[in-house]
Parts: C-alpha cells; sequence; structure tokens
C-alpha cells in the first residue's frame, strides 16, 4: 500500500495499483461468468472491474462529479457533459449504465456477441483509468 494508504478508508484502502490489479481480477470473473452463461454475474462484474479501475483513477485525479460508487462512476462518466472523458469511454459507461441483467419474469435474448460487448466496454472503461493512472506516476 502506498503511504496514503488508510484501510478505513472506502477509496484510500487500496493504492492506484492495487484499484487497477481488483479490477482485472473481478473482470476475468466477468468473464467467466459469461462463459458459463450466467449474464446476470458477468453484467455485475464487468460494471464493478470498471468502477474499481475507476477508483485508481480517483486516486490519482480526484473528482467529487464521479462519486462514491462504482454506479456513480460509470453515470458520472456516461454523461454528454463529461468533457474530460474520451467519447468512447462515455459510450462504453452509456452501454455498461443502460444494460440491464436478466429478469427472471422476462425472456432476455442474449448473445456472446453482445455478451462480449459488454466485456470490451468495461475494458475501454479500465484502459482510460489505466492512463490516468500511468500518467499521475510519471507527471
Amino acid at each position: 500500500m502506498t503511504p496514503e494508504s488508510d484501510p478505513s478508508h472506502w477509496l484510500r484502502r487500496l493504492s492506484e495499483g492495487e484499484w487497477i490489479r481488483a479490477g482485472l481480477a473481478e473482470l476475468r470473473r466477468a468473464e467467466e461468468a459469461y462463459a458459463r452463461g450466467d449474464a446476470r454475474a458477468g453484467l455485475a462484474g464487468c460494471k464493478r472491474a470498471a468502477g474499481m479501475a475507476l477508483n485508481g483513477a480517483l486516486r490519482v485525479k480526484p473528482n467529487p462529479a464521479w462519486g462514491r460508487t462504482y454506479v456513480e462512476h460509470l453515470n458520472a462518466l456516461a454523461k454528454d457533459d463529461a468533457t474530460d472523458v474520451p467519447p468512447a469511454v462515455r459510450a462504453a459507461c452509456k452501454l455498461l449504465v443502460e444494460t440491464h441483467p436478466p429478469n427472471g419474469d422476462v425472456l432476455s435474448l442474449r448473445s456472446k456477441a453482445g455478451d462480449a460487448r459488454i466485456v470490451e466496454a468495461a475494458r475501454d472503461v479500465m484502459a482510460h483509468a489505466y492512463a490516468i493512472v500511468a500518467r499521475g506516476k510519471t507527471a
């Protein structure tokens, strides 16, 4: 952990790099969930993975507008007025936010390609977060 670590603080309990690594581990679990046909866990894992990586970015570049929770981070970056966010990342956040988990009452048509789009969206958000972390370490 970094010197600024604080195990009791929601953001400072992990370093920037630890948040990125936690996101990567969560993304692997999400991919495994999709592979076994569990779209609900896959989607939740992709959202968590992206949010964890964004926590790493927040350690480097604090932004209260991003909120505290993973979903708040994604919602903030999905907004059209999020001018400091590349359009591809904004679109990825929108996809993650607007995709709803399967509902037991309604038949939901899914495809491997659709699941792969969700995973790729999480990767795009995570790459953005990693870029912020990497720039912060060299600044």
